[in-house]
């Protein structure tokens, strides 16, 4: 990993990537009246068929040191990704900003697809692992996921960035 300080120019020492993990390990409230202002939310960024993006909000987690989300193989997003894995995923929080790059892979452990669905489960969304044992249903999700099953996807960081947004500041990106 390799850090660039993009606040050297205020003098701002770089930020460390192991504060930002922690960070992220407490976790990122995305109920209504959870975070900051009201809520975080997670924006994820995928590939058109024309290379123009498609932005679209996501009820994205993180455990086991990635972000994790879900989405129907037939939306939008769903075929962005299995033409093009590289996408983005962005998120406001109280104390930085946070963009990490990368690729998104379907994931078809169904171990790992149960840890995610308790985890979801226990941020207060009932979702389960469906009869295939390596997809998610649910009686509700956001309307950009489509209908279920909902395939759970990992996203391998390549390059993150985050801005501080308390003091004293700074800005730092990582190569992975």
């Amino acid at each position: 990993m390799t850090a660039t300080n993009l606040a050297e120019l205020y003098d701002l020492p770089p930020l460390d990537w192991q504060a930002v993990r922690t960070h992220l390990d407490a976790g990122i409230a995305q109920a209504p009246g959870a975070g900051g202002p009201d809520r975080h939310t997670c924006w994820l960024t995928t590939l058109n068929p024309d290379g123009s993006p498609h932005v679209t909000g996501i009820g994205a987690l993180w455990a086991d040191g990635a972000f994790w989300f879900e989405t129907g193989a037939t939306t939008r997003k769903g075929r962005n990704l299995a033409r093009d894995p590289r996408c983005a995923l962005s998120v406001a929080l109280r104390e930085l900003d946070l963009v990490v790059e990368g690729t998104a892979s379907a994931v078809t452990d169904p171990a790992v697809v149960a840890a995610r669905a308790a985890d979801w489960a226990a941020e207060g969304w009932p979702c389960e692992v469906d009869e295939s044992g390596v997809a998610l249903t649910a009686p509700f999700s956001a309307p950009s996921a489509g209908k279920p099953p909902w395939l759970v996807y990992r996203l391998e960081t390549g390059r993150a960035t985050a801005l501080s947004t308390v003091e004293p500041g700074g800005a730092t990106r990582w190569d992975f």
